[in-house]
C-alpha cells in the first residue's frame, strides 16, 4: 500500500499558521532566533499537513511542544526581575536542617561531596542526569505508540502542569544554586552563566563536554528552586504503575528517580530542600490533576475529547 498525503483542511492549516507565526515572530522579538526555533516550526508543520495520523501525533504532543515554548519564554522576563534572589538564606537553610559535621565543620551535603567524590560515582551521575528529560520523553512516546493513549495523555498534561507549577516556583523565590555560592559567594551577579558544577568530572571521564555543552546555555542560574529534574521521574514512575508495563521496567525507573534525586545533591547543582519540593511538585500536579482537575466536569470533558481525537 503506497502513503498518500492527505492535507488537512484549509481552515486548519490556515490557523497553524496563525499559531506557528506568532511563536516565530514573540520568540524572535523578545528571546532571540535561534536554528531550532525553524526547525521545530517546520517539523510540526510537515507532521500536521502530511496525514492524518501524523497530525494527531502533533496533537498529542501539544503539551511537551507548549512545555518547551514556555520554557523558552521565560527568558522574555527573567525571574530575578520579579522578586530578589535568595543566595545566602537557603544555603544556610539547607545546612541547618541537612548539615553535616566534619572535622572543619559543618558543611552542606554539596559541599561534603565536593572533598569527597568518587570516579565510579562521578560516571553513574552523568548517566543518571542524562535520563531526566529523554526517559521521560521517550515513556510518554511509547504509551502513544503502544496505544495507551488514555495514560499518555494524562502523563503529557501532568508533565506540562507540573512545570507550570515549578516555573511558577522560580518567579516566586529566585534561588541561586549550591555551585554558585561555591564559586561566587553570597553576592548576587546577573547573567551568571551556567556552570557543570560536579559534572564536569564526567565530562572529563569520558571527554564527551555534554553537560558543558548543555549548561554553557542556561540563560538564568537563579532558577535552583524547586528542582524540576527532581520531578520528572516522579511522574513517569507514577504512570507506569497506570501503564500496561513489566515490574522491571518500573523498577528501572524507581532507580533512575533515586538516582537523579542523588546526582543533583552530589553534583552540586541542587540542596537537599530543592530536590524535596521538585518531587513535592510532581506529587502535588498528581494530586491536583487526578483528584481536583478531573473531577470538574467541563475539564473531563475536555480531556475526554483529546483522547478521542489522538485514540
Amino acid at each position: 500500500m503506497k502513503f498518500k498525503i492527505q492535507l488537512p483542511p484549509v481552515k486548519e492549516i490556515v490557523t497553524l499558521i496563525a499559531c506557528l507565526g506568532i511563536w516565530m515572530a514573540v520568540t524572535a522579538i523578545f528571546v532571540g532566533f535561534r536554528p531550532e526555533h525553524p526547525l521545530m516550526a517546520l517539523l510540526i508543520a510537515a507532521l500536521f499537513c502530511l496525514h492524518p495520523q501524523t497530525k494527531k501525533l502533533v496533537i498529542a504532543l501539544m503539551p511537551f511542544i507548549l512545555f518547551a515554548i514556555s520554557y523558552d519564554w521565560m527568558n522574555i522576563c527573567p525571574n530575578y526581575k520579579v522578586n530578589p534572589i535568595d543566595v545566602q538564606d537557603l544555603y544556610e537553610a539547607e545546612k541547618s536542617f541537612f548539615g553535616i559535621t566534619t572535622a572543619s565543620g559543618v558543611l552542606t551535603p554539596n559541599e561534603y561531596f565536593v572533598q569527597h567524590n568518587w570516579a565510579v560515582m562521578d560516571f553513574f551521575a552523568g548517566i543518571f542526569y542524562l535520563c531526566w528529560v529523554p526517559v521521560p520523553i521517550l515513556f510518554g512516546l511509547s504509551l502513544y505508540f503502544t496505544n495507551q493513549r488514555k495514560v499518555y495523555l494524562k502523563f503529557a498534561i501532568v508533565f506540562l502542569f507540573v512545570n507550570l507549577i515549578g516555573f511558577c516556583g522560580y518567579y516566586i523565590h529566585p534561588a541561586a544554586p549550591p555551585w554558585y555560592v561555591m564559586k561566587y559567594g553570597f553576592e548576587p551577579i546577573l547573567n551568571t552563566p551556567g556552570d557543570v558544577a560536579g559534572l564536569g568530572r564526567f565530562d572529563a571521564m569520558t571527554g564527551l563536554g555534554i553537560f558543558d555543552s548543555l549548561y554553557s546555555r542556561n540563560a538564568n542560574v537563579f532558577a535552583a528552586v524547586p528542582s524540576l529534574h527532581s520531578a520528572y521521574m516522579v511522574i513517569a514512575f507514577y504512570y507506569s504503575l497506570k501503564a500496561k508495563y513489566p515490574n522491571w521496567l518500573r523498577f528501572i525507573f524507581g532507580i533512575i528517580m533515586l538516582g537523579i534525586w542523588f546526582t543533583a545533591i552530589y553534583s552540586a547543582h541542587h540542596y537537599v530542600i530543592d530536590a524535596i519540593l521538585g518531587a513535592g511538585c510532581a506529587v502535588l500536579g498528581i494530586f491536583l490533576f487526578e483528584k481536583v482537575l478531573l473531577r470538574w466536569n467541563p475539564f473531563n470533558q475536555f480531556i475526554q475529547r483529546y483522547i478521542g481525537y489522538i485514540s
